[in-house]
């Protein structure tokens, strides 16, 4: 097994890749009152969050009540509304197992056609525990998640919370179920998982293909020492409320998803790094059908 050696130096003179994650499915109003938590508010945080710099946005979608929903309906609202403005901007949806039980549910979002396509899904590569409760991925639906975005031209958002998942990038890539360029999320700091220190994070970095254009992110407290690594260190990083609703780690200081941002920005700004734009990215991951539509006035 080769060692990705170049990954491990850093690509700090590169543009920086970007990845947004508004909400996910676990914070309420209660948690936080930044949280976006109606299709309308996550469209606002995106197109502001755009407005600053960002490569990828990666969508939960809730209903009107703010809950999380698989609903490709709203999925596809939230979708119009961004391409509407946003024409370039890469979209990647959850298909996460930790709500969505069955296959169906899971890759209900993974249907839509035409321009509200998503451009990248969300592919947890096992089974883990977080704090509170089971993300539960079997084999089975693990390569069914893989043959549908594959059937269907969607990139796969590799998820990876341990060394086991980066092996299981090589055994979906051998059968054919992933094709290579890969994109790849490194989450640190879950407590059942690997954690945000430097050897765990190189360690899994080694390992990855060498065809794997990866990402950190770290939860909760986690998120900003991770972050800052990642800027100086990895092609990507993850960054918003979904993993983190706090900028400080005493809990003093609620964070909103445009603050996370513009810390993130000025930390790439104090090493001169720039932010790599959706176009660019599209390239690199052979993401070929942009939108054609005008971005609105």
């Amino acid at each position: 097994m080769s060692t990705n050696y170049e990954a491990i130096e850093g690509p700090a003179s590169s543009r920086l890749i970007i990845n947004f994650v508004p909400t996910g499915i676990v914070p309420t109003r209660a948690m936080s009152a930044h949280v976006p938590l109606q299709p309308d508010e996550i469209v606002k945080d995106v197109l502001a969050a755009a407005e600053l710099g960002i490569t990828i946005v990666h969508l939960h979608a809730r209903d009107e009540n703010g809950r999380p929903t698989n609903s490709s309906e709203i999925y596809a609202r939230i979708i119009a509304a961004i391409r509407e403005r946003l024409p370039d901007l890469i979209i990647c949806v959850s298909c996460s197992g930790r709500q969505a039980k069955t296959i169906e549910e899971r890759t209900e979002v993974l249907n839509l056609r035409g321009d509200l396509r998503p451009d990248m899904a969300s592919l947890t590569l096992s089974s883990l525990n977080f704090s509170r409760e089971p993300s539960i991925n079997s084999p089975e639906h693990v390569r069914e998640l893989a043959q549908r975005m594959l059937d269907r031209g969607i990139v796969p958002e590799l998820e990876v919370f341990d060394m086991g998942m980066v092996n299981v990038i090589r055994y979906l890539s051998e059968r054919g179920l992933l094709r290579p360029p890969f994109y790849a999320n490194l989450l640190f700091g879950n407590i059942a998982t690997a954690q945000a220190n430097l050897l765990e994070i190189a360690t899994l970095v080694s390992r990855l293909p060498p065809e794997v254009i990866w990402g950190v992110a770290g939860l909760g407290a986690a998120q900003l020492p991770v972050a800052a690594l990642g800027v100086a260190w990895a092609p990507a990083v993850r960054i918003g409320l979904e993993d983190n609703l706090w900028l400080d780690r005493e809990r003093t200081q609620p964070a909103s998803n445009l603050k996370l941002i513009e810390r993130t920005h000025r930390l790439a700004a104090a090493i001169g790094r720039p932010i790599m734009t959706p176009g660019e990215l599209r390239k690199q991951l052979a993401i070929t059908d942009v939108i054609s539509k005008p971005v609105a006035n």
